[in-house]
């Protein structure tokens, strides 16, 4: 069964057929909030806002070891997650969408692995590809059959948050390598690795980053509202295709 995880701007999917919720327990704690389980497009689906339902959770206070294992406990085999992104490269202004191929993480101090107490055994998970290239392949195909443009490719920054990065902090992550930068892409790639969870992310440019295009000075925090807003509109197409295919 395939998971999708909304970030900032999809707090639910508008189309699920027959939503019922569903309160997972876990042994990390609670998740995000109640799973919706429904139909999408004839194939059945789980949906859960990061955010929590009401967007009230800050990227940094998200317990991703609870979301990724209660989604795992339900029989999920793979998931997409939607997020919100600042473009550092010149292509990726507001309203892109993107499937980026690659991660660079920055966070710290946040619970990312399973592998980890005094009964476990050291273990080490390759994390070449991070995002696993037939559901990146999905993504790009079901844009495509949407007739929505996307972009194929992006090295994604994962910062701590709650706060935006300086101009500096931008320039430094560009020098990296980096293309985009948001907030919650680790450690939910890593913990969906850890339990052999097929994982890809739709990207949607919600902002230039700090210092890069009509936020050379200032990142003005009222518009992004309205461009998540008509992007999501496509996101949704999109994940409508995808499943179709997924499931096919």
């Amino acid at each position: 069964m395939l998971a999708i995880i909304g970030g900032s701007g999809l707090g639910k999917l508008a189309t699920i057929e027959a939503p019922h919720r569903r309160v997972v327990r876990t042994p990390y704690g609670e998740p995000s909030g109640a799973l919706t389980f429904g139909r999408l497009c004839g194939r059945d689906v789980v949906f859960l806002p990061r955010h929590g339902h009401g967007h009230t959770i800050a990227p940094h206070e998200v317990n991703y070891r609870a979301n990724i294992w209660a989604l795992r406990e339900e029989k999920v085999t793979a998931i997409i997650s939607v997020a919100s992104v600042g473009g550092i490269r010149a292509d990726l202004a507001p309203g892109v969408l993107a499937v980026p191929h690659q991660i660079i993480d920055y966070t710290h101090g946040r619970r990312g692995t399973f592998f980890e107490g005094p009964d476990q055994p050291v273990t080490h998970v390759d994390f070449t590809e991070p995002y696993c290239p037939q559901l990146r392949a999905s993504l790009l195909a079901a844009a495509a059959a949407a007739g929505e443009a996307m972009v194929a490719d992006g090295v994604y920054a994962v910062t701590q948050g709650p706060r935006l990065e300086t101009a500096a902090e931008i320039d430094r992550l560009e020098r990296d390598g980096a293309d985009m930068v948001g907030m919650t892409g680790m450690p939910e790639a890593a913990l969906a690795r850890e339990l052999g969870l097929s994982y890809a992310a739709l990207a949607v440019v919600a902002n230039f980053a700090a210092g890069r295009g009509n936020s050379a000075h200032a990142i003005d925090l009222h518009v992004i509202g309205g461009v998540l807003s008509v992007a999501m509109q496509r996101v949704q197409h999109i994940l409508d295709r995808c499943v179709e295919c997924h499931g096919s």
